[in-house]
């Protein structure tokens, strides 16, 4: 016991030792805490001997205490803010009011109005800057916006209203008040000032129309927004900027082009819109260092730039198309080729550029998503230069193409273009296409089947690769088949139905001829349907699969509801014989084969058997 006395009062002496010398350097630093602080806390009441044991209790906050410990800040965040808000709305309200009755009974002149507009535009202005200097930022941007739109608002009436300024110093005043709300954005950091300052200044061309055809001059300032725009987003992390310019150039250029384009403007009407569709392109080149570095952001900045990239494409496309199409048809599919070199170059700068983020497994979306655009733009090129089955044919090898660089670089976007062109094909092939052959076999017509078939033989021999893909190999090889029995189908029936069109005439005399020409083209479809199903079941063995001897049985099976349902009561004697004999002769060899067991079934299942039991 003695032991711990005295280790315990060593303790407490090294304790004050430590903080006398803590004390000691605080006080030659010259932050020695009060003498009250260094006085020891008040020693605890003693337990009482029911306590002595046990461990009190902690005591809970009644929700009582918890809703008065809240109602000071709720008081607070409504007096100070909310009925701040609501305040000063009233006064601008109550002013505007004033204005209103002061100009209806004439007591202020229009240079007074104007006047007053500019000095309460600058005063709200410079106001809003005591908020923000407080911590109010979000409320003092509010007033900076009310006192721009009051600038703005007070330079168009000049104008437009009251004629007191000419057209080209309004521009310039509008010109000024934009060039500060941009200085004003960049120097306080502030994005929303930069939108403003964006709003404003695509709003001028509008606040000072006069009705005339400018088109050069509203372009060429237009052009220099967008460039502005471009700079400022390669200074600050601000990329919604350049979505903005771009909606607010869009909507400039359909204005002018709603009311003033003839077919003679249309170079310059080509050339700016070139010129706009080249300035937005470049935007996505500007972000390369953004993505990297600010993960958190890059989300964002990604999805605006997508969105961009999009617009951008869809607009010029339609564009230049609207006025190309009615004089140049031949040229916008070379445009639509034209247009996917471009992005696919743009793809291979983007994919040396934007670097992904380190918890980022894969790279950005963008330089995939200038892929996808390259690859659509082909695909409209196709039916735009090529007419009938080359169509199907041009979707058909594309699909192979971009399913060939998904295989490659592993890339679910391009597998999944790869499968939406042979989709546009496939269905352009069984739903289009009505194709006019001359000879059998060597036509267009089974030139596009048999590239069908590759396409989906490539698709089974990549898919089949991967256990992920296995259903994706097996819906190809499905397609295959159905393919290759439709093709060789349709060349059966067009062989006879050229052979029917030779003895059209003397039709009557010819009935008997006819009929015979109908029971031997069923009897061929029996035939080619039984040869298929035969080898397909011969290659299942050779290759072990299961999965093709079914196909291959229940290709003979539906030719066998065939011959028995309607061969043995529609085909004459002969072909009727020939269809049985033969339907049984490859029957036979088929069971043949399953009851020599060549495929060791037997042994799989006594080993199956044995492993459950």
């Amino acid at each position: 016991m003695s032991n711990g006395a005295s280790e315990f009062e060593d303790l407490k002496a090294r304790v004050a030792a430590l903080t006398q010398r803590v004390y000691t350097l605080e006080k030659q630093a010259g932050i020695a805490p009060s003498v009250a602080a260094m006085q020891a806390p008040p020693a605890p009441a003693p337990a009482t001997p029911s306590m002595q044991g046990a461990q009190a209790p902690q005591p809970r906050r009644p929700p009582t205490a918890m809703k008065k410990a809240l109602t000071p800040d709720l008081e607070s965040k409504i007096g100070s803010e909310w009925l701040n808000r609501i305040g000063i709305a009233a006064v601008l309200i109550g002013v505007s009011y004033f204005i209103k009755l002061a100009f209806d009974n004439n007591w202020v002149g229009p240079a007074g109005r104007v006047s007053i507009g500019l000095i309460a535009g600058i005063l709200v202005i410079w106001w809003s800057e005591r908020f923000r200097n407080g911590g109010h930022k979000i409320f003092s941007y509010s007033l900076k916006a009310v006192g721009i739109g009051t600038l703005y608002l007070s330079i168009w009436g000049a104008f437009h209203v009251y004629a007191l300024i000419p057209s080209l110093a309004a521009f310039a005043a509008m010109l000024l008040v934009t060039g500060f709300t941009a200085a004003l954005a960049v120097k306080q950091d502030a994005e929303i000032l930069a939108a403003f300052a964006i709003t404003g200044a695509f709003s001028t061309p509008a606040l000072l129309s006069t009705g005339q055809d400018k088109g050069l001059q509203l372009f060429l300032y237009v052009a220099l927004l967008d460039l502005a725009t471009l700079v400022l987003i390669a200074m600050k992390p601000w990329k919604r900027l350049v979505l903005g310019s771009f909606v607010g150039t869009l909507i400039l250029y359909a204005g002018w082009y709603d009311r003033f384009y003839t077919d003679a403007q249309l170079p310059l009407a080509m050339t700016f819109a070139t010129i706009f569709f080249g300035i937005f392109l470049a935007a996505p080149l500007l972000s390369k260092q953004k993505l990297s570095t600010q993960p958190a952001r890059a989300n964002t900045v990604s999805a605006v730039l997508i969105i961009l990239s999009l617009l951008n494409a869809i607009v010029y496309f339609i564009q230049v198309f609207a006025m190309l199409e009615e004089y140049h048809h031949r040229w916008t599919a070379w445009f639509a080729v034209a247009l996917a070199g471009i992005y696919l170059g743009v793809s291979q700068q983007l994919q040396g550029n934007v670097q992904p983020a380190p918890e980022q497994k894969k790279g950005s979306t963008l330089p995939l998503l200038h892929v996808a655009l390259a690859v659509g733009f082909l695909t409209i090129a196709v039916p735009l230069k090529l007419e009938t089955h080359w169509i199907t044919l041009g979707w058909l090898v594309e699909a192979g193409v971009l399913l060939y660089l998904g295989e490659k670089a592993d890339s679910t976007l391009f597998r999944f273009l790869g499968f939406g062109a042979l989709v546009l094909g496939l269905g352009r092939l069984f739903l289009i296409d009505n194709f006019q052959v001359t000879r059998l076999i060597f036509n267009y017509r089974f030139l596009t089947y048999v590239a069908a078939i590759a396409v989906l033989g490539l698709i089974a021999s990549w898919q089949g690769k991967s256990v992920n893909h296995r259903t994706f190999a097996a819906l190809a090889v499905i397609g295959i088949n159905i393919l290759f029995l439709w093709a060789g189908s349709l060349e059966i029936s067009d062989f006879y139905l050229r052979r029917g069109n030779e003895i059209t005439n003397n039709f009557p005399q010819n009935f008997g001829l006819f009929q015979n020409l109908a029971l031997a083209r069923d009897f061929t479809y029996s035939a080619f349907w039984m040869a298929y199903g035969g080898l397909l079941m011969g290659l299942g063995f050779w290759k072990r699969s299961a999965f093709l001897r079914w196909q291959a049985m229940i290709l003979i099976g539906i030719t066998c509801v065939k011959v028995f349902v309607y061969d043995v009561s529609q085909l004459d004697k002969g072909y009727r014989v020939v269809s049985l004999i033969a339907l049984g002769v490859i029957l036979l060899a088929i069971s043949y084969a399953y009851q020599r067991d060549w495929l060791r079934l037997s042994e799989k299942k006594e080993a199956s058997e044995g492993a459950a039991s």
